[in-house]
């Protein structure tokens, strides 16, 4: 096995592995990539048993075979050389050399026969979504995610698709947040069941992968796994084999006291709250007043905060405590200018979401302060 491959894009290509790589296993094989050389091409795979990665990078392949190598000291390697070109070399005895002008690295490879096969995506039925959606509906939803690992159902995201609105849930137990978008193409199919439950690991991968919000993503579902192809990488994601909770007998029916703000101004007023946060407390108070709110955050390790922002309200007064951080993250996403912050007696629900645009919103539960 020999191949010359550029220096910039294999980086890339390991750099991409890494967040699959497993760093505590019994099972040493999957700290390892595996590497593949062969038709002027090599293929880079990775696995965690759940989540598998193949990508495709040219290459001037001398001579075909395969090594899995371990991920992120290869990775180091490659960061450290200086050149534009990488000679790889395997020799008979497992070890591998990579080269690039004077410099030489000589570390052991791994045979494959131990490395986990990952299926590659032949007999899938793939619909497209672009990546520009599926990048900003994970955005919107992926916070909420629980990482708890005693409620698995709640460690993922939700997505259906249902006559070309996509859907996608997250929730912890403390908030939930929902985005539904409308689909350019409403043939999507492989959902037609119900929805699925993304693991959050595989959900930070999927967001890897449609990053740079350009070109289309195809998804498709088989044998409880997501397999989702971009350009020339190819993503498989086991699903959570659970039901997802009803998770519309969260949101509240009732309208509620609705203010609605520039999103900049409060958001960096949470911020500012937000330094007095500790493990031990996190909470702000929201105080309204005839054309003002008032944020406080008192915190006895840390000290106390207070600021003031003026609104149009003429409503009566009133009082509600929230997690800060659930608040920033809540907002932090949202695009729009204006945001609408909806606030309940008797210790219901907030509501955040756009002023105009209906498409997504975030629940959380108070704090009694």
């Amino acid at each position: 096995m020999e191949f010359n491959v550029e220096r910039i894009t294999f980086l890339e290509g390991i750099q991409k592995t890494l967040g699959i790589v497993e760093r505590k296993t019994t099972m040493p094989i999957l700290n390892n990539i595996l590497i593949r050389a062969g038709d002027n091409k090599i293929k880079i795979i990775a696995t965690d048993r759940e989540i598998g990665l193949i990508s495709d990078y040219e290459a001037d392949v001398v001579a075909s075979g395969e090594i899995t190598i371990a991920a992120r000291k290869l990775f180091e390697m490659i960061r450290e050389i200086q050149g534009n070109v990488i000679h790889f070399k395997k020799m008979d005895n497992n070890w591998v050399t990579i080269t690039c002008g004077k410099i030489m690295y000589k570390v052991p490879g791994i045979a494959v026969d131990e490395f986990p096969e990952v299926a590659d995506d032949q007999s899938i039925t793939f619909s497209k979504i672009k990546s520009s959606l599926l990048k900003e509906m994970i955005n919107k939803t992926y916070f909420a995610t629980s990482t708890d690992e005693m409620r698995v159902n709640l460690n993922g995201v939700y997505f259906s698709v249902e006559k070309g609105l996509a859907l996608m849930v997250a929730t912890d137990g403390h908030r939930l947040s929902i985005v539904k978008k409308q689909m350019e193409d409403d043939g999507f199919s492989g959902l037609e069941g119900g929805g699925i439950i993304l693991p959050r690991k595989g959900v930070g991968e999927i967001r890897k992968l449609v990053e740079d919000g350009t070109d289309d993503i195809e998804i498709g579902i088989q044998q409880g796994s997501c397999v989702l192809r971009k350009n020339k990488t190819v993503l498989r994601v086991s699903l959570i084999d659970s039901d997802y909770p009803d998770y519309e007998k969260v949101i509240p029916e009732e309208k509620g006291i609705d203010v609605r703000l520039d999103r900049e101004t409060l958001l960096h007023s949470l911020k500012r709250m937000g330094v007095m946060s500790s493990d031990r407390f996190s909470g702000v108070k929201i105080e309204l007043a005839e054309n003002k709110m008032t944020l406080s955050s008192i915190n006895p390790d840390v000290g106390e905060a207070k600021d003031e922002i003026d609104i149009v309200y003429e409503g009566k007064e009133f009082e509600m405590g929230y997690n800060v951080k659930y608040l920033i993250d809540a907002i932090d996403v949202v695009d729009e200018k204006n945001i609408s912050i909806e606030m309940r007696e008797a210790h219901g629900p907030g509501v955040v979401r756009p002023v105009d645009d209906d498409s997504y919103m975030c629940i959380i539960m108070p704090l009694r302060l």
